[in-house]
This record gives C-alpha cells, structure tokens and sequence, in this order.
C-alpha cells in the first residue's frame, strides 16, 4: 500500500535564496499590521470592552441560534452566546450599553421579556452581573502580559537548548506570528477576545513547535557537515523537514477549517485565527527563522570555528 506524499522525500528547493524577498515582505506585513493596530485599533468582544453578562438555566436543552437571533433583534450590539457547562446552561454577554446603570438595566429587562417570550416562563437567571471598563481594561492587561511572558519562555528555552543565536532567530519569528495575526484582526474587523488570546498562545507554541523541528536538523547538520557552507546547510535542513512540516500544516489545517464551517459561531474567531496562525506560523518557520541564523551566524558543535555564512 503507498503512502499519502505531498512531498517527495528528497527535495532541493532554494530557500535560502528567497531570503531577501521573504524578509522585506515580512518586514512590510509586520510594519503594516502595527500601523493598522495603532490607528484603526481592533474590534474588542465584551470580554475587554465591558458589558452585561446573564447566566440563564432552561427547562430544555437550549437552541443557541434561536436564542441568538431572538436577542439579536433587539438591537443591543454586540450579543454573546454560548452553553455554560450543561445543555441546559446559557451565557449571554450583551455589549456594555451607552449610559449609566439604568440604562444597563434596562437592557437586562429587554433580554428577559425576549427570552420569556420565545422560551417560556419557566426560565432561571441564576446571574446577572456588569463588567465595568477597569475590569475590561485589566483583561487587556492580562492578555497581553500572557503572550508577552509566552514568547519570552520560549527564548529562554530556545537558548537552553540551542545557541543564542537560535533563540534570537525563533523569537524574532514569533514575534513575525503575532504581530500578522494582530494584523489580521484589525484589518478585517474580527471580534477580538479572550478566546483569540488564547489562539495567539496556541499559535506561539504551534510556530515554536516548527521552527524547533527545523533547528533540530540544523543542528544535526552542523554536526555531520562540518565544512559546509551555512546556506547551503541551511537548505538542506529545510528540505530534510519539508514533508513533515507539510504534513502536519494540512493535516491541522482540515481539523481547523472543519470547526471553522461545521464549528457554530461561538468558536469561529479562534479558529481563523488558529488557521492564520498554521500559514504564517508554517511560513516563518522556513523563510524567517531558519534564514535568520545566516545573519546572525552559528558556530560548530563545541564553539570551534565559525560556519561561512556565504
């Protein structure tokens, strides 16, 4: 029986000779994406923006969509909702409405007359609670001390166990990973919340993930090629990993485009960003990281002399 191979096993394509293409679209996507932030700004979900938040128990299994179209004609903005632990358990996240308490309040009495009306009477709001702009402003703070404390974890492991050079290399990629998933959200307006937090650290550890397999061959190469030169090397390592990083990419790209048509709306902004983040996580992997050690230039195994980075 043969096996599935979208690349041969032995391949010699010239990465190494793109190099200076990949990094100066990558510096323009990258300088971009950080003037989109910086100007349009992103689209924040309740989560960091503030709102509402009603935890509803249904005498039957609750129909999501219905609820959701239900609450969206009532044109409050911004309304979330998912299943809270049993079927029977909804969380509704209504957008912080303008005004004072009063006016939240009244979006609280809107929501349950609707849902009394489409559900029936026998509906228990076991919480109802207002999540203020400091709480909202706390979580942004939090989101972005986890990613920011992610991607420096990963240097300091990349530099156990590898030279510093590799772990410079692999940071500047990450930091390529999220700067273009930030990139992403702000240009297309996608809800921006703690679940995309959360895809931007599954995203740092997928990229790093790759970029260690590469390295590894690296390495490996340096060892066993002990007079040749870096690029040369650094092209071979890239195409020794090619049929295993597009195997995994695929095969974790069909799980994610999966969740993201069949998934429901509640997880549909994880997974574009979980998609996006396999692409360019794939990419900079081969054309940043990896040629990012010929700038940077490693040494032979023991700190002998210095590879020619041609």
């Amino acid at each position: 029986m043969r096996k599935l191979k979208l690349v041969p096993d032995k391949t010699n394509v010239q990465f190494l000779n793109l190099r200076r293409s990949a990094f100066v679209l990558s510096s323009l996507l990258v300088v971009a994406s950080l003037a989109l932030f910086l100007v349009k700004g992103l689209n924040y979900g309740i989560d960091f923006r503030g709102g509402i938040l009603i935890e509803v128990g249904t005498p039957e299994p609750a129909n999501l969509s219905q609820i959701r179209g239900t609450l969206g004609a009532l044109e409050l903005g911004d309304v979330a909702i998912q299943e809270f632990g049993a079927p029977t358990d909804v969380l509704i996240r209504v957008e912080r409405q303008e005004g004072d308490a009063t006016a939240q309040q009244v979006a609280v009495d809107l929501v349950k007359e609707a849902l009394s009306n489409e559900i029936g009477g026998d509906i228990s709001y076991r919480r109802v609670e207002f999540v203020g702009p400091k709480v909202s402003g706390e979580l942004i703070q939090a989101g972005t001390l986890a990613v920011v404390l992610a991607v420096i974890a990963m240097l300091i492991y990349i530099w156990f166990r590898f030279e510093w050079q590799f772990s410079v290399g692999a940071v500047i990629a990450l930091v390529h990973d999220v700067a273009l998933t930030i990139g992403l959200f702000s240009i297309t307006g996608l809800e921006f919340n703690l679940s995309i937090i959360a895809a931007i650290l599954t995203i740092v550890g997928y990229s790093m993930n790759d970029t260690v397999v590469v390295y590894d061959r690296v390495r490996e190469n340096l060892r066993k090629y002990r007079r040749m030169e870096l690029s040369e090397l650094l092209n071979l390592s890239i195409n020794d990993t090619l049929s295993r990083t597009t195997m995994t990419s695929l095969t974790t790209l069909l799980a994610l485009l999966s969740l993201f048509f069949f998934g429901g709306e509640v997880i549909r902004g994880f997974t574009a960003a979980m998609i996006w983040g396999v692409l360019v996580g794939t990419y900079s992997s081969i054309f940043v990281a990896a040629p990012f050690l010929l700038v940077l230039g490693v040494e032979r195994d023991g700190g002998g002399t210095e590879v020619a980075s041609s």
